[in-house]
């Protein structure tokens, strides 16, 4: 099997990180209204609410946690070249290939193992605020932690497969 027939798995794993981070900039928007609101709210009226608040930490992290696998899509994600800058494309390829294989892939599986129990537990319990007036439910925000290495996973073994193919490329001419 080469890997032009995988085209159909880096399609679907780009149009899944697509729809992430359009769900992610939605949110992104809804976050920013919302803290006005909450700005306005306190300060021009006196009044508060510890769900708004809440629903602001879970609007953030849901963009962070929604927005990983777009931002490796789109190579927005911090990476450090200091070393591979001076080598040529194949090599580069090569280094983006082994550092998705060593290293993204693998801290993706272990995201998903070590929240697995976590999120569970969180299910278990129907967890829901610490405190009064805050929202219910909070096992679906937590849910948000293995579904988003999952998402990440599933966009890094694109970029991995990408890479390998740019190596392989560059490897033959």
């Amino acid at each position: 099997m080469g890997l032009n027939s995988l085209a159909p798995l880096l399609h679907a794993a780009d149009a899944t990180s697509e729809a992430a981070g359009r769900f992610a900039a939605v949110l992104a928007v809804a976050l920013v209204a919302l803290v006005f609101g909450l700005v306005l709210a306190r300060y021009g009226f006196g009044i508060g609410s510890v769900a708004a608040q809440e629903a602001v930490l879970w609007l953030h992290a849901s963009l962070f946690l929604l927005g990983l696998a777009y931002a490796l899509r789109h190579d927005a994600h911090v990476r450090v070249d200091v070393f591979s800058q001076r080598l040529p494309a194949g090599a580069r390829a090569w280094v983006e290939f082994g550092a998705g294989l060593l290293f993204l892939l693998p801290f993706c599986v272990f995201m998903v193992v070590i929240s697995w129990d976590y999120v569970g537990a969180s299910w278990a319990a129907r967890e829901g605020s610490r405190d009064p007036g805050g929202l219910p439910a909070w096992y679906l925000l937590k849910s948000l932690i293995p579904l988003s290495a999952a998402l990440l996973a599933l966009q890094g073994l694109a970029h991995t497969l990408r890479a390998l193919q740019r190596a392989l490329a560059r490897g033959a001419e």
